[in-house]
């Protein structure tokens, strides 16, 4: 940095041999500068060898120590011992004389002050000393202002208000600020402005501190093989923060290392100053190298390895595959079977080899078969996973026409060759394929086959001969036929022949008929291994013959009975023939009996129409059955005596029957309804007679004493005995379980749903009939039926719903069995003591004790 006061005007060159700078040495024997225009002696010190005028920008250059060191890279800047000195401008005052105006003299420049970064100390470092002129009449002080001084960075620059010394405080760093703009003030002991504030410009000048920086550190590019030498394959980025108008910024490239180094180590180059990369030789080949590693370097100082700071980065380019290969079929002929009448079967495998890309559209091949088969009989697929060629049959082969084929295959790729690129020879190849003989179905030559007859021919009629050819014209066969389907079961086929006959009369006015056509379908089969069958359906046109008379409709309708002009049937026929068997129709009334031509008149509207009316003015209401003769078309004609019942009612002033007279019309006269109406009166008397009977009977019933003593009433009375406890073995048991409790405490409190079978029920009694208090003659039945229904409808009441439980009371008694006992055949029993017994047992004595009259 040149801080002699000699630069402080631009018309003053540098001196000649003037010490700007120091470089420090460590056990160096020399240096060497690489700019001419400045030397360095031994002890470091840095001259001039000549002057150096219009130094608009620093000068920089290196220095090399050799000695100690082999190769060091010097900064010569340093600061010089005698510091400039920047004054104030002086005011220059504008005077007049008898001449005129004197020129103002030109003021001072003051130059920028150069400040280099990373600078090691001691700090503070002294860069420049402000002084006033009027510093030798008065006090001064001094001060700076501005980015780095009073404004953030603060404090980076300082000054010494006394004397004007301004100092850098620390390091500087080009790359986070390179300039700074200052102004100096002078004012006096009392802060009055002595001077004008000046500006100072210092410019912090780059060093080269930084290395080159790439974008990524791993690029990817490709290129296509067989590319030509020039061509652009991608280009790598590196950026240095230094300067990069200076020399510190500017970035060169250089490939260190390509790998694999096929065909040669130096397949690419690459552009020094843009990073660009190209191919610099042919024979790039994907098959053989799909992939390159570069190694490139970026250096600074325009790529000076010696002063220079470098970094590398990895470049992976990628060899894309273009289509330089056709593909090879790898056998010249190919061979596959094929079972005659097969379809959608793979009879031969094509193997190929295509060394480009997998899986691309420059090694997907394609397959054509240039000859041997003009009737499309195969066609050959393509296996997306192995690119093999699959010879498929599309349409059925037969070994008696063809018994093998020869084809002629082609290969290629979906994607055309690059240019240059020849096909192979082995791209084609032969392919023979030998059909299988296998047992055909016998064929029926004709199939539907369509014949026509007339409806109505007799069972035992030959229709036809439907007869199947077996293809195997090389295997003497049997053919044998049966009967598939025969909806009506109308025909019968031989079973050797095919002559087909019928079993029933032929009608075309079968459900079975569809559209004037029977159907059937027919088996033939054959006696090969495996044994093989084949169908033939058998179509019959039914020709028509007037076999159906016709059938008048409507069966039903209704009349005025006083004839008008809107009083009329319209009658019409069916007919289930077709033409010409069918209308126009004859509509006639019948000469017998008299009355139905006298009463009644028949008019034709129409081919198939005709209307019915009535002959005299007036006809009672009544149904009447008018029958009429219809004849058809046919030849000869088909007629059908029918019957219409006509009801003749009375009609409204519109033509519409009445409601009465719809009744009358139906065939009941007047009296017959008035008949209905007693009967309906009659049946609802009788009702209420005997809503009433039963009311009154209710009434009787409950009024009715019983007839008997309420004392000798034995009805629903249950005596209780105690019991006589178990037998002589058994005393030890707990007679309790069998007894009746008295109290009901010990089963209320049981859990619920737990209690003996043989309890009483907790629950409210049943409520028995009262006997009235005062007796009266009546039947006692009807107070016995009531008892008995609240006796059965008592769940209170003995047995209670459940079974006993008896417990076991031993075995061996003393007393013996009971049925020794038996009554006495001999003598007679006196029963006469049972009179004396009471009114219950008065039954037993009038049928024991009676005497012999009884």
């Amino acid at each position: 940095v040149f801080t002699s006061e000699d630069r402080m005007r631009r018309d003053i060159p540098l001196g000649r041999w003037k010490k700007y700078a120091s470089i420090s040495q460590h056990k160096a024997v020399g240096f060497e500068s690489s700019d001419p225009n400045f030397s360095v002696r031994p002890d470091g010190s840095v001259y001039a060898e000549q002057e150096v005028a219009n130094l608009s920008e620093p000068i920089q250059f290196m220095v090399t120590a050799r000695g100690a060191l082999s190769s060091s890279t010097l900064t010569p800047m340093a600061w010089d011992s005698n510091p400039r000195v920047i004054k104030f401008p002086r005011k220059h005052q504008k005077s007049s004389s008898a001449n005129g105006l004197r020129r103002q003299k030109r003021d001072w420049v003051i130059p920028p002050i150069n400040v280099p970064e990373n600078s090691r100390g001691p700090f503070p470092q002294m860069l420049v000393r402000i002084r006033s002129d009027q510093d030798l009449e008065k006090g001064i002080r001094y001060s700076i202002t501005g980015a780095g001084a009073d404004q953030p960075p603060i404090d980076v620059y300082n000054i010494d208000p006394v004397h004007g010394k301004m100092f850098v405080t620390r390091p500087l760093d080009r790359e986070e600020r390179a300039s700074y703009h200052l102004r100096a003030h002078a004012v006096d002991m009392n802060g009055n402005k002595v001077e004008s504030p000046i500006d100072l410009y210092i410019y912090v000048i780059d060093m080269n501190d930084n290395r080159p920086e790439f974008q990524n550190q791993v690029y990817n590019g490709s290129v296509a093989e067989g590319s030509k030498p020039g061509t652009l394959v991608m280009k790598v980025t590196a950026n240095d923060s230094d300067d990069d108008t200076t020399a510190n910024g500017m970035v060169r490239y250089r490939i260190l290392s390509q790998t694999p180094h096929m065909p040669i180590p130096n397949m690419f180059t690459i552009n020094s100053e843009t990073g660009d990369i190209f191919t610099m030789a042919a024979g790039l080949d994907r098959e053989k190298v799909s992939q390159y590693i570069i190694i490139v370097q970026a250096t600074d100082m325009e790529g000076n390895l010696n002063f220079g700071l470098s970094n590398t980065a990895t470049a992976l380019i990628s060899v894309t595959d273009i289509n330089d290969n056709p593909p090879e079929l790898t056998a010249r002929t190919f061979s596959g079977e094929v079972p005659e009448n097969s379809v959608n079967v793979v009879v031969a495998n094509l193997t190929v080899i295509d060394r480009d890309q997998p899986h691309s559209p420059n090694w997907a091949a394609q397959y054509r078969i240039a000859s041997g088969d003009p009737q499309g009989h195969f066609l050959i697929r393509t296996n997306p996973v192995n690119n093999d060629g699959m010879v498929t049959v599309v349409k059925p082969v037969d070994y008696e026409q063809n018994r093998a084929f020869m084809l002629t295959v082609i290969v290629s790729n979906k994607a055309p060759l690059a240019s240059g690129i020849q096909s192979s020879l082995q791209s084609s190849a032969g392919v023979t394929i030998s059909v299988q003989d296998v047992n055909e179905s016998p064929v029926f030559p004709t199939n539907p086959k369509s014949i026509r007859f007339e409806e109505g021919v007799p069972a035992g009629t030959t229709l036809t001969v439907f007869a199947a050819q077996d293809p195997d014209l090389f295997i003497q066969q049997t053919v044998r036929y049966s009967k598939l389907s025969d909806p009506a079961n109308w025909l019968r086929i031989n079973r050797t022949n095919g002559q087909i006959t019928t079993m029933a009369v032929l009608d075309r006015e079968s459900m079975y008929v569809r559209n004037n056509i029977y159907e059937a379908t027919f088996l033939a089969a054959d006696n090969g291994s495996p044994p093989a069958s084949g169908t033939g359906t058998l179509q019959i046109h039914l020709i028509d013959v007037n076999d159906n008379a016709p059938v008048m409709m409507p069966k039903e309708a209704q009349l005025c009975e006083r004839a008008n002009p809107r009083s009329k049937v319209n009658i019409t026929a069916s007919d289930a023939d077709a033409d010409p068997h069918v209308g126009p129709f004859v509509f006639e009334l019948p000469s017998y009996p008299p009355s139905i031509r006298r009463n009644w008149t028949i008019s034709r509207i129409s081919g198939d129409y005709a209307q019915l009316r009535l002959r005299i003015p007036y006809l009672d209401a009544e149904v009447y059955d008018v029958p009429i003769i219809v004849s058809d078309s046919g030849n000869p004609p088909l007629s059908n005596r029918s019957i219409i019942k006509v009801k003749v009612c009375p009609c409204d002033d519109n033509g519409d029957c009445t409601t009465t007279g719809a009744v009358a019309a139906a065939g009941l006269g007047t009296g017959a309804i008035i008949a209905i109406l007693i009967c309906i009166i009659i049946l609802l008397i009788l009702v209420l007679v005997f809503v009433m009977w039963m009311k009154r009977r209710e009434k009787e019933r409950q009024a009715k004493p019983l007839l008997i003593d309420p004392e000798d009433d034995v009805r629903d009375n249950i005596l209780k005995y105690d019991e006589e406890g178990g037998g002589e073995e058994d005393q030890d048991y707990d007679l309790s379980q069998l007894q009746q409790p008295e109290s009901v405490e010990h089963i209320i409190s049981k859990p619920v749903g737990v209690r003996r079978v043989d309890e009483r029920p907790i629950i409210a009694e049943s409520q028995y009939p009262v006997r009235p208090s005062l007796p009266h003659p009546g039947d006692i039945g009807d107070f016995i039926n009531d008892g008995l229904r609240a006796a059965d409808n008592d769940p209170t009441a003995p047995p209670y719903d459940s079974l006993l439980v008896f417990d076991y009371e031993g075995s061996g008694s003393t007393a013996g069995s009971v049925s020794s006992l038996n009554s006495s055949s001999s003598g007679d029993q006196d029963y006469d003591y049972l009179n004396d017994w009471g009114p219950r047992f008065k039954k037993l004595a009038d049928l024991y004790g009676g005497g012999e009259d009884d």
